[in-house]
């Protein structure tokens, strides 16, 4: 179902978890749940994945997630600001200790000038350490921009939890430290 690298990237996060005893959620808009699916292609992910949240559109965001309305309505739902309370509000919802959001606007309708189609963010949430935000314009279809946007959200996930890892291997926690590059 999904390409080998996304396997492979979805295998390092679930084995790192593994050796650490640690879970993970997700929330999703635009990925309609397709990071969730792909960690879950991964044998052993039943003791990673603690839960998923398929949040696409803005009521959703705020009924499971939190997500302020009036942040939605200043900002709209595809920003920093709402990739990172959506990351945060799953950690805070969940029994995990790491969070994945994604927010964006896959296409082929929806783009502006300001904020074209293929435009995505994304924030991974460790327990006790920073939000960690990534932006990016994919180009291609709806389908390349969604499945561009899962291998980069898996990779800031991967980063979160090898940041937790080595931290853990140096003695420390992930308080008050980034959990990405």
């Amino acid at each position: 179902m999904f390409d080998p690298r996304l396997i492979e990237l979805a295998g390092e996060i679930i084995r790192g978890c593994q050796a650490a005893r640690r879970q993970v959620t997700t929330a999703e808009s635009c990925t309609g749940g397709l990071v969730a699916a792909c960690l879950t292609e991964v044998p052993g992910a039943s003791m990673v994945i603690e839960r998923g949240f398929v949040t696409y559109g803005n009521r959703a965001k705020q009924d499971l997630l939190g997500v302020s309305a009036d942040l939605l309505e200043a900002r709209g739902a595809v920003c920093e600001e709402v990739a990172r309370a959506m990351a945060e509000g799953a950690l805070s919802r969940a029994d995990a200790d790491f969070a994945i959001a994604i927010t964006g606007i896959a296409g082929p309708g929806g783009g502006s000038r300001t904020r074209p189609v293929g435009l995505v963010h994304m924030a991974a949430a460790g327990r006790g350490a920073p939000t960690h935000h990534r932006r990016h314009v994919f180009g291609g279809d709806r389908s390349a921009i969604r499945l561009a946007s899962v291998e980069a959200a898996l990779t800031l996930l991967r980063d979160c939890v090898d940041q937790a890892g080595s931290d853990e291997d140096s003695e420390r926690t992930l308080d008050g430290r980034d959990c990405g590059p």
